[in-house]
């Protein structure tokens, strides 16, 4: 159900680039004319071709454009396991189109693993070391091309960083989502359903042998876990950036389809080498309001305004909090997979994946149709797009809401920004008024709500974990899944300046800034202060006059960083706000 790359082969790409598309001044490069030159060609760089030729290349090879095949393999993150399968695919299609593959690899931190305690400080830092890994290991040796091959949390979009900086024409195909699990009744689950277990297991609802049963089931295969979580959000925008072929966030990593996509990946990027067609003028203005809307139709997780603002920044084209509540007004939201239903990934698959959603979005007139992909125009992939089922994807007119599925909070509390994935609050959560319960770091808000601390209309505050202050803006997942599996998730909301894992549900508000370490708002507030959330209008208030909020910030005093040495350290020290995507600049 997806437009099938594969079907006529490199021919029929060639001819949508060279026949169709207004490529303005591109030309056709060749191959007495490479970037990787600067490593082989002439007799000063006879030392460099005796080192590759170290490696086993032969003249031949070296005759043929070099492209870099960069994977984040490892042996800890299940979405990564597999990922020599996909090099090896990707490396089998390089090299039928005429390329030599070279790979290399990267870090990766399973944000599951990281999650509450102190690992998950180095989650969201690890971004900018891919980013600046990948970058260094490119342009080192002067790759005429890449193929990046990703699949979870921060290792997408620290390779798609790298993409903009380096500039040069690049693919990526993730590893893929893995299959839902399954309770006894043959329902689906996930890694959230372990996550909300331990609370009831906490409330006394559920017995530890239970919760064992879903430790051993609810994440029955390698791939990205199976969700609308962070990584498969991010592995499905990339498909509206362009720079990913369909069916990249949404086929799962078991299928063999999924071998046939990453050959298809490498054939792509030899054919963008050819075209002389590099990372940004995919990842262009157009491509980003793309990327914007079919975030707000699937409901992504809250990390993705983070990661895509600050691809933004990367790529030349910033956008802002108020872009982003723009695209939120305009943008119906089509579908609502876990954690915002009960739906997965691999369900979204079977109904065309995000080639659905793109092709209602664009019949619609709501994306950007002049956008240039690694495969045509944006409109060109929207007339191929199959119709919506109904069900899974919904139409514009029948959307499960005109408004798209993450909103942007704004107020005294958080005057720059506040995020919530709204899709997945319940509706009678939507406004919420209750008194503050303050806590200076997860672990104090956690020991709280195991120990019944929390009551019925309470808004847990959990502040220094922003960018800075965090260091490293970790992620709540286990404070609000341990309020949902208590049975709390209609009575409490919790707001913070760190953020949220994508599996997050209910009346969480995270990514609050200006951060408590950097003197925002949220650094003021007092245990039983009163703050009213109303999610319909975007506003969050601390009811505190401004004259009790001025005296507060007199007597604030900014506390010691909590890392002096190391990569924190000096995270902490350059890293930018929430709002401005947690960015380097």
């Amino acid at each position: 159900m997806y437009l099938d790359i594969g079907k006529k082969g490199v021919g029929l790409l060639a001819e949508l680039f060279v026949g169709k598309l207004n490529l303005g001044d591109k030309r056709k490069k060749g191959r007495d004319e490479m970037r990787s030159d600067a490593i082989k060609k002439g007799l000063a760089r006879a030392p460099h071709r005796s080192l590759l030729k170290a490696d086993g290349l032969t003249d031949e090879e070296l005759e043929r454009p070099l492209i870099a095949v960069i994977s984040s393999q490892n042996e800890i993150i299940p979405g990564h396991t597999h990922l020599d399968k996909i090099a090896d695919a990707v490396k089998a299609g390089i090299r039928m189109a005429g390329g030599t593959p070279l790979q290399a690899t990267t870090i990766g931190v399973c944000d599951g693993i990281a999650m509450n305690h102190e690992g998950m400080h180095f989650s969201l830092t690890s971004r900018e070391v891919i980013a600046d890994s990948v970058e260094c290991v490119v342009q080192g040796h002067q790759f005429d091309g890449v193929v990046l091959i990703p699949s979870c949390d921060k290792i997408v979009p620290g390779m798609l960083l790298a993409a903009c900086r380096l500039n040069i024409p690049t693919v990526l195909v993730s590893g893929g989502p893995m299959l839902a699990g399954q309770d006894k009744q043959g329902n689906q689950t996930d890694l959230n359903t372990l996550f909300d277990a331990v609370g009831q297991v906490t409330a006394g609802t559920m017995t530890e042998e239970e919760c064992k049963w879903f430790e051993n089931t609810a994440c029955p295969t390698c791939g990205s876990c199976s969700g609308m979580f962070t990584a498969n959000s991010i592995c499905c925008l990339s498909e509206a950036l362009g720079i990913a072929l369909p069916g990249n966030g949404t086929i799962p990593a078991v299928y063999s389809e999924r071998i046939r996509l990453a050959k298809q990946a490498g054939m792509k990027v030899m054919e963008l080498v050819e075209k002389d067609i590099k990372a940004l003028d995919l990842i262009t203005p157009a491509a980003i309001h793309n990327g914007m809307a079919l975030d707000m139709a699937f409901g992504g997780s809250t990390n993705t305004m983070l990661h895509l603002t600050a691809i933004s920044h990367a790529a030349g084209c910033p956008v802002t909090m108020d872009d982003w509540d723009e695209v939120c007004q305009k943008i119906p939201n089509l579908t609502r997979i876990a954690p915002a239903g009960p739906l997965h990934i691999e369900d979204l698959n079977k109904v065309g994946g995000i080639s659905a959603i793109i092709g209602e979005l664009g019949r619609h007139g709501l994306l950007d149709g002049s956008a240039l992909t690694c495969h045509g125009t944006m409109q060109e992939w929207i007339d191929a797009c199959p119709p919506v089922d109904g069900e899974i994807v919904r139409t514009v007119e029948n959307a499960y809401s005109p408004f798209g599925g993450l909103r942007v909070m704004k107020g005294n509390l958080a005057p720059d920004c506040g995020v919530v994935k709204q899709s997945a609050v319940a509706d009678d959560m939507r406004q919420h008024r209750g008194p503050a319960r303050v806590f200076e770091s997860e672990e104090e808000a956690c020991e709280a709500i195991f120990g019944g601390k929390i009551n019925a209309g309470d808004v847990v505050v959990i502040r220094y974990e922003g960018p800075a202050g965090g260091p490293g803006m970790r992620e709540m997942l286990t404070p609000t899944s341990a309020i949902c599996g208590m049975g709390l998730d209609h009575d409490v909301a919790l707001i913070t300046d760190g953020r949220f894992s994508g599996a997050t549900k209910g009346p969480a508000i995270g990514h609050v800034s200006p951060e408590a370490a950097a003197g925002g708002p949220i650094a003021l507030v007092q245990e039983g202060d009163i703050i009213d959330i109303d999610i319909d209008k975007g506003t969050l208030t601390l009811e505190v006059s401004d004259e009790e909020l001025a005296a507060r910030r007199e007597a604030w005093v900014k506390p010691e960083p909590k890392y002096q040495v190391g990569v924190l350290a000096r995270y902490a020290k350059l890293v930018s706000s929430a709002d401005k995507g947690a960015y380097f600049g």
